[in-house]
């Protein structure tokens, strides 16, 4: 087992090639030779969703997979294709579970949180140690929140951070940790108080300077597809080939000064709704159009902490933004585990925090009702959110190595895990999580 710096269980055709030899979609081509990918084993286990969105939400019809790039090295190519429909349209019409409110006498978290102990029969040592070992599949974990009925019940840190021009720190309940893309579904709450507000529109075209050339086919993309990942554009989520990667050029590469125009120039790849991609520079995009709605730089830092962080008690955290003045929601988010268990709280409770409506009324729900299937796991993807098909209407944030904040609202449970996971090994992480769940379900 790893040191443990802090232990605590407490109270269908191919019509072009584009950049780099991938294939694009010529627009309105039939998709032909589709065959399933593998599917992720451990997220098989998970997600639920229901019905009814936000006032205003226009729901895509029958879901169409299309081309998805592969995560690592492989070609990309039609049997990365998946057709989406039927499973989609079939956990859609379930109802979704409710989300509980905090339980009386249970106190909000203030400048500490409140603290409780995991449910007799519950061997939460056991799990972390899973997670945390050094040899196992899962290495490196460098933090565990388990939150349960609104109490922090078990907490685990280790390893240490590596600092350039300073030596290494170890970490613990104080670290700020990199959220990398559990960073989208931050964004997705600050989205929803401009559309309830009525400053952004799901429905209308993308207010996208790039796109706004007359006859440019991107015009039909709206806030709406961007968010469910369904704007068609050609964009490769590949960290490992940086000949071929867009989201490498973005993050790192000659786009990192402005991100959303770096996103936003790419050229459509699918009729806008008509497919699934899960893509960095589509959040993006989103983020660059709430940085015009609100003013770069300091105001939109300024309008993420008042109508966000600061509500929550998320004092820890940092929001990274690009040159252009737009946070790149992508990404980079840096906080304690504690204060992201805080993020998955205010989900957990329909987006109100201790008398307050934080997330507008609907949006939670809207999250986490499913809408696509991801080609390349097979896992189901709503709003911005990961949603987990295992009868108990888990969600979750998810980012690249594993970061994940799993919100499991029949169990009323948060639990956060940070660290560094190999892509090779998501199927074992996604089968920790289902088993964590397991366990406080056998208990119930």
């Amino acid at each position: 087992m790893g040191r443990a710096n802090h232990v605590r269980p407490v109270g269908n055709k191919w019509e072009q090639l584009g950049k780099g030899g991938r294939p694009l979609w010529k627009v309105g081509a039939p998709l032909a030779g589709c065959g399933p990918s593998p599917p992720d084993p451990g997220d098989q286990t998970a997600a639920t969703p229901g019905a009814g969105g936000p006032p205003g939400a226009v729901l895509t019809g029958r879901a169409r997979a299309a081309s998805h790039r592969k995560v690592g090295p492989g070609p990309p190519g039609p049997d990365w294709c998946v057709p989406d429909t039927d499973r989609t349209e079939a956990v859609a019409a379930q109802a979704l579970v409710d989300l509980p409110a905090q339980p009386a006498g249970t106190p909000w978290p203030g400048d500490r949180w409140p603290e409780g102990e995991p449910p007799p029969g519950v061997d939460l040592d056991r799990l972390l140690d899973q997670v945390c070992e050094d040899d196992a599949p899962l290495s490196s974990t460098f933090a565990a929140v388990v939150v349960h009925h609104g109490r922090l019940v078990a907490e685990r840190y280790q390893g240490q951070l590596e600092g350039f021009g300073r030596p290494p720190v170890d970490i613990g309940p104080e670290t700020r940790l990199l959220s990398w893309s559990m960073a989208k579904s931050m964004l997705q709450a600050v989205v929803a108080t401009l559309v309830a507000e009525g400053r952004l529109s799901l429905d209308g075209p993308a207010p996208v300077p790039e796109w706004s050339a007359a006859g440019d086919p991107r015009r039909a993309i709206t806030l709406d597809h961007l968010l469910s990942m369904r704007d068609g554009l050609d964009f490769a989520e590949d960290y490992v080939d940086a000949r071929t990667s867009d989201v490498i050029e973005m993050l790192f590469g000659a786009g990192r000064p402005d991100t959303a125009h770096c996103a936003a120039d790419r050229a459509l790849a699918a009729v806008p709704g008509e497919r699934f991609n899960y893509s960095s520079g589509t959040t993006n995009i989103i983020s660059g159009i709430v940085a015009r709605e609100v003013g770069p730089g300091e105001p939109y830092r300024r309008l993420l902490t008042e109508r966000l962080l600061g509500p929550i008690g998320m004092a820890s955290a940092t929001a990274t933004f690009d040159d252009a003045g737009t946070w790149v929601a992508s990404s980079f988010v840096h906080a304690t585990a504690r204060d992201f268990a805080r993020f998955g709280l205010l989900y957990l409770r329909g987006g109100r925090w201790n008398g307050r409506r934080v997330v507008p009324a609907g949006w939670v729900d809207f999250a986490r009702r499913p809408r696509s299937v991801d080609p390349a796991s097979g896992a189901l993807y709503g709003a911005h959110w990961w949603v987990t098909d295992d009868g108990h209407g888990t969600f979750r944030c998810s980012g690249y190595e594993g970061q994940s904040i799993m919100v499991c609202p029949a169990l009323d449970l948060v639990v956060v895990r940070l660290g560094k996971t190999p892509a090779d090994r998501y199927p074992e992480l996604a089968q920790w999580r289902a088993d964590v769940v397991a366990a406080f379900a056998s208990v119930r």
